[in-house]
């Protein structure tokens, strides 16, 4: 089929390379000449595991092309996917959804005859139905457009296999609507996927769009619980990650997302729980999302706690002290440095006095332009040189896996703090170092116990059962 996918970001350029993946003809279409250009050659703006690949071989079999020409996207086909970004209003705790309609708007303006546009993106409810009336306010009369949302389910460092075998697919289409295509369309799109048994869920807008923020605010409440838990558990000398084993063996709860350690970040959920409290507030549903907001106060709560760590535990005041950063990234295997906590305890710990060197595998030139003020190494044996404390802040692979012998010779003082709690803490010890995690006592990786899974990343999961 002859699809476009409007926005090349993230999610678009992901999308759209996918897609050509399963065989489809796809022209992505951005107004970032910079970005296309660099598209068009193979090349991704960003870090993400498998695509660059994805993205060359589908350029190279004819499958995929870029543009910034909107004509030659309704040109190109009737089947119009939606991937633009809806950051956070500048003033306020909403979505803008102005990158939304620009891209909807002017694309319909060059439409003719019968189309079908797919929203991607994340949106407030309600988004969706005035979408559609923007549209019919725009289009002639001989032209039809009819809008669907299906959206998108992907994590950062794992966007190509979300997309490619997907726990779910999703299309909301509208409701009033007597006859729609949408739904045959879309199953066609991916009925390579279908057929492996992947659910198929249809049903109206409204739902479509409260599936995908519903999900991020239970996870991103999932989160928060277990660090409110790791709260008490320092008061009381508890340890939080067996606990989290312990009630994470029961099904009706699950063992994922409850890694307790400095919180949430990136460009989906801080943002989106904070839009989904904005919209229950303009729908006049004050009190049935306040919870969210303890949610995020949790998990900005834990940044702070991780800066007093430090400060507590380091040998000497910490105006003039090395503190080494150990990751920029919000998570593993992604380059993404948005609402990052490492780079929020980073930015804190500099402002208390202390001299803070950062180090991150795939993130430090996006950290950089984000935080200047802060020194970066180009490697985590040159970041903890002559550090009176280090901080592990992102579990990078080569974090977990660094042993201390690999340290000693370096570092001023033997304290490590452990933000992330995925270093086994009777290794350091052994090895004459400090350990200390945010969260409290860690005893889970006692060598007469079962190694604990800590990472939701897989291949985090793969590597910590060898340590």
């Amino acid at each position: 089929m002859k699809l476009t996918v409007i926005g090349c970001g993230y999610l678009g350029a992901t999308h759209a390379a996918c897609m050509a993946e399963l065989g489809h003809d796809v022209l992505g279409v951005d107004v970032d000449a910079d970005k296309i250009a660099r598209l068009s050659v193979g090349e991704v703006p960003f870090f993400e595991p498998g695509l660059s690949d994805l993205l060359r071989r589908n350029i190279d079999a004819g499958r995929l092309a870029f543009t910034t020409s909107y004509p030659a996207a309704a040109e190109h086909g009737s089947i119009h996917f939606i991937g633009v970004g809806t950051p956070q209003q500048a003033r306020g705790l909403g979505a803008d959804t102005t990158y939304v309609e620009a891209a909807v708007d002017t694309l319909v303006g060059h439409l003719r005859g019968d189309h079908l546009i797919i929203g991607k993106s994340t949106v407030p409810v309600g988004t969706a139905a005035a979408l559609q009336a923007r549209i019919d306010a725009r289009t002639d009369d001989d032209t039809t457009v009819e809008l669907a949302w299906s959206p998108e389910f992907l994590r950062e460092g794992f966007a190509v296999e979300d997309t490619l075998r997907p726990d779910r697919l999703v299309v909301g289409t509208d409701p009033d609507a007597q006859c729609s295509a949408a739904v045959a369309v879309i199953d066609e799109i991916y009925r390579e996927i279908l057929e492996t048994g992947v659910p198929f869920i249809t049903t109206d807008w409204a739902t479509a769009e409260l599936v995908k923020t519903s999900a991020n605010a239970f996870l991103a409440t999932k989160i928060s619980f277990i660090n409110a838990i790791s709260e008490l558990c320092e008061i009381v000398g508890a340890d939080v990650s067996t606990l989290a084993d312990a009630i994470g063996h029961d099904n009706r709860i699950g063992r994922r997302f409850l890694n307790a350690g400095m919180g949430f970040g990136g460009g989906c959920l801080p943002k989106d729980i904070r839009a989904f409290m904005a919209r229950a507030d303009e729908l006049g549903a004050h009190r049935t999302l306040g919870f969210l907001h303890e949610v995020d106060a949790i998990n900005m709560r834990r940044r702070t706690a991780m800066v007093e760590l430090v400060e507590r535990v380091c040998r000497r005041e910490l105006i003039g002290a090395n503190i080494a950063i150990l990751g920029a990234a919000f998570k593993p295997e992604s380059d993404d440095v948005r609402d990052s906590p490492a780079l929020s305890v980073a930015g804190q710990l500099a402002l208390r006095g202390a001299t803070v060197t950062v180090f991150d595998p795939k993130a430090a030139d996006n950290a950089r332009r984000m935080y200047p003020m802060l020194h970066f190494a180009d490697s985590a044996r040159t970041a903890v040189a002559a550090a009176d404390v280090v901080a592990v802040t992102t579990e990078w692979a080569e974090f977990v896996h660094m042993g201390p012998d690999e340290l000693d010779p370096l570092v001023r003082e033997r304290v490590i703090v452990d933000g992330r709690r995925c270093l086994a803490p009777h290794i350091w010890a052994a090895a004459g170092w400090e350990y200390h995690a945010l969260g409290g006592v860690n005893r889970s990786h006692s060598p007469a116990r079962t190694t604990r899974v800590t990472s939701d990343n897989p291949h985090a999961r793969a590597r910590l059962k060898t340590i």
